[in-house]
């Protein structure tokens, strides 16, 4: 079993920047693939990044170029930095795990979620 605490979500201005955070349990992080999804209220959850066990990484076109995934092994963490943030970019913010090693934009692919992080961007 992994569990997932997401954390650093926040109210920010249009252009600015967070940093948010997924510190996950157990011995296997490493091998596990990793993502960031979002849900902004009436919305579906959608797919923002992944990234696999070696490092490789995936975005969704709509935070491409703002976005960056990374994952520190060492300590157990995910994490997603996002700059020049946009009003449309606020959403509850998650952090899913899956067994297998690398990145997928579909929900269903995942094994382990967080409770989620809010982020809110004011224009």
């Amino acid at each position: 079993q992994v569990q997932l605490v997401e954390s650093g979500g926040g109210l920010v201005q249009a252009g600015g920047s967070l940093r948010l955070s997924c510190a996950a349990s157990g011995r296997t992080f490493s091998s596990y693939g990793m993502g960031w999804f979002r849900q902004a209220p009436g919305k579906e959850r959608e797919f923002v990044a992944a990234i696999s066990w070696s490092g490789s990484t995936y975005y969704a076109n709509s935070v491409k170029g703002r976005f960056t995934i990374s994952r520190d092994n060492a300590k157990n963490t995910l994490y997603l930095q996002m700059n020049s943030l946009k009003p449309e970019d606020t959403a509850v913010y998650y952090c899913a795990a899956r067994r297998v090693g690398y990145g997928s934009e579909a929900p269903t692919a995942y094994d382990y979620w967080g409770q989620g992080t809010q982020v809110t961007v004011s224009s």
